[in-house]
């Protein structure tokens, strides 16, 4: 099993910044991408960005240009730094890990973008 805990979410003002974090703890040895999806309620998880083992870092294209995914293998963290922030980046963003065909989830942290 894999345990992912995020971090970071909060209110902002438009055109702010954010740092989330999630950190992987269990049986993470397999683990060959992670990455962050949002859900705003009514809509469908939306993949936000995604890094391989072989850091192939793939973007909405949505936030491309905006946001930076980035990680730390010593202590099991991704992260995404969130920049030049837009109301509609309002949603809950969920950390998740793939390990062996299986998709792992974070419980969520809540961003939202207004002023």
């Amino acid at each position: 099993q894999v345990q992912l805990v995020e971090s970071g979410g909060g209110l902002v003002q438009p055109g702010g910044s954010l740092k989330l974090s999630c950190v992987a703890s269990g049986t993470i040895f397999g683990i060959n991408v992670r990455g962050w999806y949002r859900q705003v309620p009514g809509k469908q998880r939306e993949l936000v960005a995604s890094i391989t083992n072989d850091d192939n870092i793939n973007y909405a294209t949505s936030v491309k240009g905006r946001f930076t995914l980035s990680r730390a293998n010593a202590d099991n963290r991704v992260y995404l730094q969130m920049s030049t922030l837009k109301p509609e980046d309002t949603a809950v963003y969920y950390c998740f890990a793939v390990r062996y065909g299986l998709t792992y989830w974070g419980q969520g942290t809540q961003v939202t973008v207004s002023s």
